[in-house]
């Protein structure tokens, strides 16, 4: 069993600035390569901030020229912001890295963390992250007086929610009740050591994520804990039971290397 340190950076009037958090995340990940630290997973709340990964297209920025920090993780543009529980867990694997089943695992924690509060989650094929599903399309609302079937989002490549008005945004979507993310994961992986994490929205004003094209993804929106909740919830009632199923989850993880598939010929000749 491998022990997990976890690190609480600053909350709330303390939140940490993006890049300040970054060059923390640096010198952890340095030292976990060189052995003198344990696994560590940074939490933290950031003050608003957007942040690209490394497969961002200019389309999905903020129209409005809204500064964006480019960053060396995967996946594409997210907002962090107050009210938001983010996560960096800095964890030694063993190489070649299973990238994806360090996703799965940090989905699991999350997913965990949100049903002991009582909120269904789940994973979407092709979609990294914890999702609320929405009803079938066939019981959603329509759209401005439209039959879903002229949903543009799903049938122009060139459509826009950010210029559509509110109906399109990606906060509306639980009033759309179409699938809506509850949790953002993206990370890099170096020397065989993670880096970035996961953001898991609690109370944050979710309107943020309207500037942009959340994760790339046009044809559904975000949701947090306390909308899907009905009620108040904070990041220090939340805070604890995510430590508790990461604890679990990682600690508890049998690792193994990426399995690689050697070619066909390779093998009949080695």
């Amino acid at each position: 069993m491998a022990e997990l340190r976890f690190v609480r950076l600053g909350f709330g009037e303390e939140a940490v600035d993006y890049q300040e958090a970054w060059q923390k995340q640096r010198e952890v990940h340095a030292a976990r390569f060189e052995d003198t630290v344990p696994d560590t997973c940074l939490l933290l709340e950031h003050p608003p901030v957007y942040t690209a990964g490394r497969r961002t297209t200019d389309s999905e920025r903020p129209l409005d020229g809204t500064p964006v920090i480019d960053v060396d993780r995967g996946g594409k543009i997210t907002w962090h912001g107050p009210g938001q529980l983010v996560g960096y867990p800095i964890q030694k694997l063993p190489r070649p890295v299973d990238v994806v089943a360090h996703v799965r695992r940090l989905e699991d924690a999350l997913i965990r963390t949100a049903a002991e509060f009582g909120v269904e989650t789940s994973r979407v094929e092709g979609r990294s992250g914890v999702w609320v599903l929405g009803d079938p399309v066939e019981d959603r609302p329509a759209i401005g007086g439209l039959s879903l079937d002229f949903d543009p989002r799903l049938h122009d490549e060139e459509f826009d929610a950010r210029l559509n008005g509110p109906e399109y945004a990606p906060s509306n979507a639980g009033q759309r009740r179409e699938d809506r993310k509850l949790a953002a994961i993206g990370i890099r992986v170096a020397k065989g050591v993670t880096m970035h994490g996961f953001s898991f929205n609690v109370n944050p004003d979710n309107t943020w994520f309207d500037r942009i094209v959340p994760c790339g993804i046009r044809d559904a929106g975000v949701t947090s804990l306390a909308y899907e909740l009905g009620r108040d919830i904070t990041i220090a009632d939340v805070l604890p039971v995510v430590e508790k199923h990461l604890r679990d989850v990682l600690e508890n993880a049998e690792l193994a290397p990426r399995t690689v598939e050697r070619p066909a010929d390779a093998v009949a000749t080695a």
